[in-house]
């Protein structure tokens, strides 16, 4: 067919969009650029009239989940939106980065969920660091050692991660994302284990809860052994004889593990979310969720007393848990997540009112949801 494109001629085309490609992205991140050298000018000029306070800020939360939903919404396809928003994603990334690399604190070791959940919502170019307990991403963050953390803080099938939420309870950070991950796992061994060899497997305490009726299908006589996490246990099996893990990607390939089995997750919608912790406030986005700890005072009613503004106010609710109080024997802190900013009035009120019937009331801080 004369009018038909051949072969040569596409990949030619493909070439030249290339080429435009990569220039237009070297001329965002030299705008990207341009933005870090006023920042800094408007920052000194501030100290030299004087400002107590005149630090950079050259991470902001709510504008990224603005442009990332915009790119989600102007897509055309064929390419998927959420497709495209990880795409930008690495290049707003990699731009940061010429402002100033920034350090973000995740639980680890390398390979974990957590690790993925980082680079997810940051991209590729952070510097990750490992910690070995929630409290330590926590730590790091409060000290200014890294500018961000990332801890889980509830998963689809096993509910809250309750360290999470103990940990806010002393702690002066600011919730400023979140981050959802679908989960899958797979039992992983050295690439010179068979199935034949395994007598032990490793992994968390979650992932066994997560995959407990595909390990008793399969594996019902073979010792099932929790430890710290899932990148841990594909660390042990990687060098122990018989061992196998189960573990993600990430631990697959961190520690050059092979798939036995894929999927093998009880629930294929199995899903984590992560918080993403800072020490600045977030402006609102335009699609926010807050976060705040109360404790009432123990009478009846009490649960329904602070959940009746929400109501009034017409504001859903996204998340209700309770931890024990750690003043008073048999009396609960309630964790709650609601849509909406801590700026928007409607949502100031509610805060106005909880405070009033209130003993404690500690915003744990308003944050974009997760765009992709």
């Amino acid at each position: 067919m004369t009018d038909s494109k051949d072969l040569d001629q596409v990949r030619s085309e493909i070439d030249t969009l290339d080429q435009q490609l990569q220039e237009l992205i070297n001329r965002r991140a030299g705008l990207a650029q341009e933005v870090a050298d006023i920042k800094m000018a408007e920052a000194q000029q501030a100290r030299a009239d004087g400002a107590e306070s005149a630090e950079v800020v050259f991470y902001r939360p709510e504008r990224e989940a603005q442009v990332l939903a915009r790119i989600m919404e102007r897509n055309q396809g064929p390419l998927p939106a959420k497709n495209v928003a990880a795409i930008f994603r690495e290049i707003m990334s990699a731009c940061l980065a010429l402002e100033r690399p920034m350090q973000v604190a995740y639980l680890g070791p390398e390979g974990t969920f957590t690790q993925a959940a980082a680079i997810k919502h940051f991209g590729h170019a952070v510097l990750d660091v490992s910690q070995d307990t929630i409290a330590g991403v926590f730590n790091q963050v409060e000290s200014g050692q890294c500018n961000y953390g990332v801890v889980p803080v509830e998963n689809s099938t096993e509910g809250m991660v309750n360290h999470t939420l103990d940990n806010f309870m002393d702690s002066g950070l600011q919730i400023c994302g979140e981050v959802e991950l679908r989960i899958h796992h797979h039992l992983l061994a050295a690439a010179h284990t068979s199935a034949a060899d395994i007598v032990k497997i490793y992994t968390h305490q979650q992932t066994l809860a997560q995959c407990r009726d595909w390990l008793e299908a399969h594996w019902p006589q073979v010792e099932k052994i929790a430890v710290s996490s899932n990148a841990m246990g594909a660390r042990l099996a990687a060098s122990e004889p018989g061992a196998a893990a189960i573990g993600g990607d990430m631990a697959a390939t961190q520690y050059e593990l092979q798939r036995l089995a894929e999927n093998i997750e009880d629930n294929p919608d199995n899903t984590t979310r992560f918080l993403i912790i800072g020490s600045e406030e977030v402006l609102p986005s335009g699609n926010d969720k807050t976060s705040i700890i109360v404790a009432s005072r123990n009478r009846p009613g009490a649960l329904f007393a602070l959940l009746e503004p929400f109501r009034q106010a017409g504001v859903s609710l996204t998340r209700l848990d309770t931890r024990p109080s750690r003043t008073e024997k048999w009396a609960y802190v309630f964790f709650i997540e609601f849509e909406g900013h801590l700026r928007d009035p409607n949502v100031a009120a509610i805060v106005a009112q909880l405070e009033e019937q209130s003993i404690l009331l500690k915003p744990l801080g308003s944050y974009p949801k997760a765009v992709i």
